[in-house]
């Protein structure tokens, strides 16, 4: 019965809705696309690891915590591992790096959501035009059809009612993940400034990260 109702209004709203329907999909890709992006990198990450990475850089264990970065997909250690590459030339340098990069891949297509929240609603807003304009086509015409001028001003509402809907849709998830980056990026930032800090309280005790050689892989 819903899908009936639904095909009607397609049918209804005129042309437009074709390149609607279009945007409709982008968006619902790129919203499953970033969904499991994103549940898959909360599931690897694991606060128990990270500690273990913490207290072993803190103490001037950098080989363990090499080993630890080494054993784990998990993203900080990930981090924590490209740092330790690179631990005789600029290990700041190279967890900026990575994160960057994992930033940029938390940002992914979200592109497509921005503009489908722009566009749909001016694609209802040329469907309501083009509604109107067919509706004015009938006026001083004495075979007027009432059903006429009423299916023109119903294809207009129908299409800004589709645009709005899609562009109220996309914005929900598209400020969700947003906000999902803004917190990675922070907690990206307070976990290489943290280790920044271990590194340098571990130096004061005699282990410099700057001698340390990661073994070859």
């Amino acid at each position: 019965m819903l899908s009936h109702i639904l095909i009607e209004y397609f049918e209804k709203g005129g042309p437009i809705m074709w390149p609607m329907l279009l945007l409709f999909f982008l968006a619902l890709c790129v919203i499953i696309d970033r969904s499991v992006w994103w549940i898959s990198l909360n599931h690897r990450v694991n606060a128990a690891t990270q500690e273990q990475a913490r207290e072993a850089i803190g103490t001037g264990a950098f080989g363990a915590a090499h080993e630890l970065c080494g054993k784990s997909t998990e993203p900080y250690l990930t981090n924590l591992g490209e740092g330790l590459k690179h631990a005789t030339t600029s290990p700041l340098a190279a967890m900026q790096l990575d994160a960057s990069n994992l930033l940029e891949k938390s940002e992914a297509r979200l592109w497509v959501l921005s503009t489908v929240i722009t566009l749909a609603p001016l694609l209802g807003l040329l469907g309501t035009v083009v509604g109107i304009m067919g509706s004015f086509n009938f006026v001083g015409n004495d075979q007027l059809a009432v059903t006429k001028v009423s299916g023109g001003i119903a294809e207009a509402l129908i299409a800004t009612a589709a645009g709005l809907g899609i562009a109220i849709l996309c914005l929900l998830p598209f400020n969700f993940f947003r906000k999902k980056t803004a917190l990675l990026r922070g907690k990206l930032e307070y976990w290489i400034n943290h280790i920044e800090l271990l590194a340098g309280a571990a130096k004061a005790r005699g282990h410099d990260l700057a001698t340390f050689q990661a073994p070859r892989s």
